[in-house]
């Protein structure tokens, strides 16, 4: 059975939230400019599970109509109830490059207490390029999780800001080697003299994947 948008939207409109998001889910197979207009209500479904679908969705199709986009992330961001669709709507914010929201996701960061929403709002920050975001990613390396330092240091070479490196070294010994692996890409990316230092010495780390990564940054620089 083929999908058309008529099918799509009695998927849409049904009281199952099951059809519903099957609807969403069948929206990819439409005209990117249909789908846009049809997801948006979605984005505001009773469903935890539907919304979540329709905010992670609007990171493609947001490029359709980028100020629409950006009033329904933001909306999601500062009003869903659930974390998992703040995440997803911090996501799409940085997908879509939507620099707009900065003072929201720097707002939502300093509010929540969900770490899912935390580093999703780091990586975010990190894709969308902005160099506002500098101070609010150096507090991200003292996070209580690991996965929100590994965020703010992914999203601190994301940025090429080179005042990051000073902040970066001291991670170069962290007793955990994924930290230092993303370390290593991170400097890779600010490229400067003290950075290279740095990578050199990784290249004797006692992890060969790190190692490795350290050895394949320099020679690329």
């Amino acid at each position: 059975m083929s999908v058309t948008p008529e099918s799509v939207q009695q998927l849409l409109s049904s009281d199952d939230y099951g059809d519903r998001l099957r609807g969403v889910n069948q929206l990819r197979e439409l005209d990117p400019a249909i789908a846009f207009e049809m997801i948006q209500p979605a984005t505001n479904d009773p469903n935890v599970r539907v919304r979540y679908a329709a905010v992670s969705q609007v990171s493609s199709l947001g490029e359709q109509d980028r100020q629409v986009a950006l009033e329904l992330l933001r909306d999601r961001l500062l009003n869903d109830p659930e974390a998992d669709v703040k995440a997803a709507a911090a996501d799409s914010l940085g997908a879509l490059h939507l620099t707009e929201a900065y003072p929201e996701l720097e707002q939502i960061y300093q509010e929540s207490s969900e770490w899912l929403v935390k580093f999703s709002i780091l990586a975010a920050l990190g894709e969308l390029g902005d160099l506002r975001a500098f101070d609010l990613l150096k507090q991200g390396l003292s996070a209580s999780t690991e996965l929100e330092q590994t965020a703010a240091i992914s999203a601190l070479g994301e940025l090429g800001d080179p005042r990051a490196v000073s902040l970066l070294i001291p991670f170069a010994t962290n007793p955990d080697w994924q930290i230092r692996y993303r370390v290593v890409q991170a400097l890779h990316r600010l490229g400067t003299s003290e950075a290279q230092t740095t990578l050199e010495q990784l290249t004797r780390d006692e992890v060969v994947q790190v190692a490795q990564e350290a050895k394949n940054s320099l020679s690329t620089m």
